[in-house]
């Protein structure tokens, strides 16, 4: 099939704050090289979903005379730190048991997808070029170097045929190419694998992040007041098995807070549901205090790349690099990544520079920004907290804690320990029949709701004629392994309802209810047959979230 091809200096993969920092930073500097960002979502900010804290450090790197004109929401004016020791138990941590990192002074309590459509007339006002709406399917290689993408046919049908406005992807070629996608972005996984990047020292972890977005009683609003905290329900669980997490809880301007709850992705009982343990989380004192009479008006949920440090992959490859989530630039120590995201992408704008000349044909293999990152202060953080979830991980939220603390605060980061999460996440999943199953309340539709109500929350739209998006390496999978061994997990894991066990000739079957789909990418990472694939649908397709 003929496409048409257009060429660029530079082609970036991904609308949120890695992407348009590196497009902002690289005009700034070379206003004559070409640049062009291409977005999944609808517009920029759609597919973004953050707590969200921002530390402002490198955006006033990026915008130094203008970057408190962007939207930085609310300032934060009080951290609290909590331990939920049942349904109806939790105890405040004092101050000085804080770990440094967990001091949000400074910070500032925003929406992500409004700051991103900001940096995003930015960028246009400077040249880059942006187009939302077109999802990014396939790299070109050549001769083992990264060319550029292609984007997404328009307009096929269910089988794959085209359908009377079909409109064939384009050839999009850069010198160099930058992928900006997000957490488990699939064209991220596609370099890491096919150029062999990822870390020897241990795999790439991944939690399941949830927020709402509620109205609350003036009364019970506390502006700028941070809440952040462990234990239930999640923990030690019946059947001695164990899930690994902690929630948020964010006072905004206007009566609004942010909620949330993040799910590591290492849990071991295969009938855990994420989403309904985030609902059971509201039922909480401390939480219910401040959500009772309110209104719950945006929902979503996204995969976290969260193994810090050690699970760095190599993030140059021929002809690009890797930025921001979709290398793992989190800092889980801080429950951040914005900040280390957009360091991300000025750093990868200062290493394209030199090899930007009217002579330079692209293509080289750019180690020097590997290195950049790690003596830069992202590097430093990411260094210091190198141990921090794997602490937690194998001693738990105490002893971990007591852990953290001193190596944060007594050692600074600089401890001789080198601590390791062993394995990949979905291979912690243990038999559905050594686990006891576990029996979640129906909701009550005041703080607590169903998964379709919730996914309707998310404005989440996709044509229904189009090729399904979650693609099975092998459609007997779900039935003749999953379903024996794991009772399906999928049913439970997807906070969106996307997987569905129902009866066909009296057999189970596996349906997929694509539609529903949010884009978190946890089937792609959880699935313990690492059957599912997830790969973008029709450009535009997903959720949308305006104020997340």
């Amino acid at each position: 099939m003929e496409r048409e091809a257009m060429e660029y200096d530079v082609v970036i993969v991904g609308g949120g704050p890695a992407g348009l920092s590196a497009a902002i930073a690289l005009k700034q500097r070379a206003p004559d090289c070409s640049v062009c960002l291409l977005e999944k979502g609808a517009e920029i900010g759609a597919h973004l979903l953050s707590g969200a804290l921002l530390d402002p450090r490198a955006l006033q790197e990026l915008l130094p005379a203008r970057w408190q004109q962007a939207p930085l929401g609310t300032e934060v004016s009080e951290d609290q730190l909590w331990l939920l020791q049942s349904d109806s138990r939790a105890t405040r941590l004092p101050h000085w048991a804080l770990p440094p990192s967990m001091n949000n002074q400074g910070c500032r309590i925003i929406s992500l997808g409004t700051l991103c459509r900001w940096l995003a007339k930015e960028a246009e006002s400077l040249g880059v070029e942006i187009y939302p709406g077109f999802a990014a399917s396939e790299l070109i290689i050549e001769a083992g170097v990264v060319k550029g993408v292609l984007t997404g046919d328009l307009g096929l049908d269910k089988a794959g045929k085209p359908k009377a406005d079909h409109v064939p992807g384009m050839a999009l070629l850069g010198r160099y190419t930058l992928l900006a996608e997000g957490a488990r972005g699939h064209l991220g996984k596609q370099a890491i694998q096919q150029f062999e990047l990822a870390s020897p020292t241990q795999p790439q972890h991944y939690a399941l992040g949830f927020k709402e977005l509620w109205q609350v009683p003036a009364a019970q609003s506390r502006p700028g007041q941070v809440l952040h905290g462990s234990g239930w329900p999640l923990g030690v669980q019946a059947g001695k098995t164990r899930s690994h997490g902690g929630f948020y809880l964010y006072h905004l301007a206007d009566n609004q807070v942010s909620v949330g709850l993040i799910v590591d992705l290492n849990y071991q009982n295969p009938w855990l549901s994420p989403f309904d343990e985030f609902q059971r989380l509201k039922q909480h004192p401390l939480l219910k205090q401040v959500l009772q009479g309110g209104e719950r008006i945006s929902y979503g949920a996204r995969a976290i790349t969260k193994g810090g440090w050690h699970s760095l992959p190599r993030m140059h490859f021929p002809g690009g690099l890797l930025l921001g989530c979709d290398a793992g630039t989190l800092d889980f120590s801080r429950i951040k990544g914005i900040h280390s995201a957009m360091k991300s992408g000025l750093l990868a704008a200062e290493t394209l520079l030199p090899h930007l000349g009217k002579k330079e044909q692209g293509g080289r293999k750019l180690a020097d920004y590997d290195q950049a990152l790690a003596s830069s202060w992202l590097g430093a953080d990411l260094k210091q907290a190198r141990n921090f979830g794997a602490a937690l991980h194998s001693a738990g939220p105490w002893l971990g804690g007591a852990f953290n603390w001193l190596e944060q605060r007594l050692f600074k980061g600089r401890s001789p320990f080198q601590l390791l999460d062993k394995g990949e996440d979905y291979r912690a999943l243990k038999a559905a029949n050594r686990c006891q199953p576990i029996i979640y309340p129906k909701p009550d539709g005041v703080l607590s709701f169903d998964k379709l109500s919730s996914v309707y929350l998310a404005n989440t739209n996709h044509d229904e004629d189009q090729p399904c998006h979650l693609r099975l390496q092998d459609a007997r999978i779900p039935v003749e392994v999953n379903l024996p061994t794991w009772a399906e997990p999928a049913v439970r894991y997807c906070p969106a309802g996307v997987f569905e066990l129902v009866t066909l000739a009296e057999q189970p079957h596996l349906q997929i209810n694509s539609a529903n789909c949010i884009h978190c990418k946890t089937c792609d990472i959880k699935d313990p047959s690492q059957n599912i694939i997830w790969t973008p649908p029709q450009g535009g397709s997903g959720p949308n979230y305006p104020n997340m």
